[in-house]
């Protein structure tokens, strides 16, 4: 086969011709200044513009971090989406935006950015003293992997949940730390179980749980994680599984008949273990079932408060 040589059919203008016919003009003279602390500081303007803000950061922020478990994988990367705020008050026209991630690339330098409390914790606050605030807030979502194995192959392969950390830090009233999980799971109707000849339907469900945590989390000697999951996934009619061969399979299915579950038992059910949970102080726990003979999805929630119970 003889090489061809690419001879043009018609000879293009420059490329800075090109740019020029689709638009593009010379540089105006330059008169602002350069250096930084010549520049105008907009966002640290003082005086009064009306009203105190709730909240002012930067958000939808990718950024890798490192997730340890006690279920394998022990530790794994992933990739957060992360969101940063602090209040404002009405005497401040803005915050310094860049300070949030120029501290997130700090941390990544130090190593491994890791999604514990303990980091997070120290995350907030020192975030809050760059700003010169009175508090700050952090918040990831990633997705956490864990290795699930068919009941009677053991066969394994990655399901994962939708996880989300929140820290927030004030300096009078110190720490709050909120967390979510959300996890797959089947359930089998009880009523098409109890009014049919033979056989039941079922569907795939969703469990959220969002918790409100006390300082005993800190300790990091339990993974949260993994308690929520089981929360989660042990009420269930059956467990979702990433590979099942035909044993499995039957045991799957075979479970799911033994333990039918209306969306509302499972929320019930759940709300039970995680009240059991001396770390958590406040929970809700919801399920939505996307029902397989119906056009709809089933939903149920309970929201519960450890707390007020010492308020009676």
């Amino acid at each position: 086969m003889h090489d061809t040589k690419f001879i043009p059919l018609k000879k293009l203008p420059s490329k800075a011709e090109r740019h020029k016919l689709f638009g593009s003009v010379l540089p105006v003279p330059r008169t602002k200044p350069v250096e930084k602390n010549q520049m105008a500081d907009l966002q640290n303007t003082k005086k009064d513009f009306l009203f105190d803000l709730d909240a002012v950061g930067i958000a939808n922020v990718k950024h890798p971090i490192t997730v340890s478990s006690e279920l394998l994988p022990n530790k794994q990367s992933s990739i957060a989406t992360i969101s940063f705020s602090t209040s404002l008050n009405k005497t401040s026209k803005g915050t310094n935006m860049s300070r949030f991630t120029e501290q997130l690339s700090s941390y990544y330098r130090q190593g491994a950015f890791e999604a514990e409390w303990q980091t997070l914790k120290r995350f907030a606050k020192e975030l809050a003293e760059r700003l010169d605030q009175q508090d700050a807030t952090i918040e990831l979502k990633f997705p956490w992997f864990f290795e699930r194995r068919g009941p009677q192959s053991d066969l394994a392969g990655l399901n994962h949940t939708d996880i989300t950390m929140e820290v927030n830090y004030d300096a009078s009233n110190g720490y709050t730390l909120k967390a979510s999980l959300s996890a797959l799971i089947t359930t089998l109707c009880p009523c098409s179980k109890e009014i049919s000849e033979y056989s039941a339907h079922n569907q795939r469900g969703v469990v959220t749980i969002e918790i409100e945590l006390n300082e005993t989390i800190t300790s990091e000697e339990r993974d949260w994680k993994a308690m929520l999951l089981e929360a989660a996934e042990s009420n269930a009619s059956a467990r979702i599984h990433p590979v099942l061969k035909r044993p499995d399979e039957k045991m799957v299915t075979e479970q799911a008949y033994e333990n039918p579950r209306f969306v509302e038992d499972m929320v019930r059910l759940v709300a039970a273990d995680v009240y059991e949970m001396e770390m958590v102080e406040k929970f809700r726990v919801s399920c939505r079932n996307e029902e397989s003979i119906h056009m709809h999805d089933a939903i149920a929630s309970v929201t519960y408060d450890k707390r007020n119970e010492n308020q009676r």
